[in-house]
């Protein structure tokens, strides 16, 4: 059997097959007609089946889109929320430096360490700002810490938030005094100590610092009193402060350039016989 007879079954039907369809596509019998309609109808069919893959395809377009879009747009709003943050941080500042007579300079916090018992905060002002060590730092809110260190343009110093620090305190109205430290635990809660329990000390009463503090000015807001208990067998209460400043969320903060007393500065470091 040679190719021809092996195609040739093939070929004729194929050519009926295209015959088939020229006829249907040029007459117009109702016959015709029928079966074309019908074959529109079934060719519809199959495309409206498929036609949900392309709406679920620009569905999910679209949704990344919008996704995409989402992020953005928060990203913008935590930028705007963080820019007036630091705007109204700062008209309080402002404010603050209005209303006293006290020679202060502004700083940003360039760097915070508050992450151990020993942290520190970095400002960027120096001694070509008149900073000298063992001025102190505030914020409208209440102290900072006091700078310990300094270089041209930048100031190292100690936050309150530090085993170190120590800090003369009263409490008002009742003026007792005693000393504030913190304990290097909790980031939220400083310790006030050596106030005998005859004093009548209640929860809410603010703390500020005292007139003998050689670092602070009198008056500058410490914390609020938030417990009050009484140490077994001592003659003193155990007292836990709230700080008036949020250390971990303050960006500026000002240092109040205090003037040297060298006479007083020199009697004191001299040693007593």
């Amino acid at each position: 059997m040679n190719l021809w007879e092996q195609l040739r079954d093939w070929l004729l039907l194929i050519a009926l097959l295209l015959a088939s369809v020229v006829v249907m596509a040029t007459q117009n019998e109702p016959l015709v007609r029928a079966v074309r309609a019908e074959t529109m109808e079934w060719t519809a069919r199959i495309e409206s089946g498929f036609a949900w893959m392309g709406r679920y395809v620009r569905a999910v377009e679209e949704n990344d889109a919008l996704r995409q879009r989402n992020i953005e747009l928060s990203s913008e709003v935590a930028r705007s929320r963080a820019v007036r943050t630091q705007n109204e941080e700062l008209r309080r500042l402002l404010s603050l430096r209005d209303s006293t007579r006290a020679s202060m300079v502004p700083a940003r916090i360039v760097t915070k360490d508050i992450t151990r018992q020993r942290n520190w905060i970095t400002l960027d002002v120096g001694r070509a700002d008149s900073v000298t060590a063992g001025m102190p730092v505030i914020h409208e809110a209440g102290i900072v810490g006091k700078v310990v260190l300094v270089s041209e343009h930048y100031a190292r110093a100690m936050p309150f938030l530090n085993t170190d620090f120590r800090v003369p305190a009263t409490i008002l109205p009742i003026g007792a005094e005693g000393i504030v430290r913190w304990e290097g635990d909790r980031l939220d809660r400083l310790r006030l100590q050596h106030v005998v329990k005859t004093e009548p000390v209640e929860l809410g009463q603010e703390v500020v610092t005292s007139s003998h503090s050689d670092i602070f000015p009198p008056g500058q807001r410490i914390g609020t009193i938030d417990s009050v208990t009484v140490r077994p067998g001592r003659n003193e209460f155990s007292i836990s402060l709230r700080p008036a400043v949020e250390l971990y969320r303050v960006n500026h903060a000002f240092v109040i350039r205090t003037i040297p007393t060298p006479e007083k500065d020199s009697l004191e470091a001299a040693s007593i016989p």
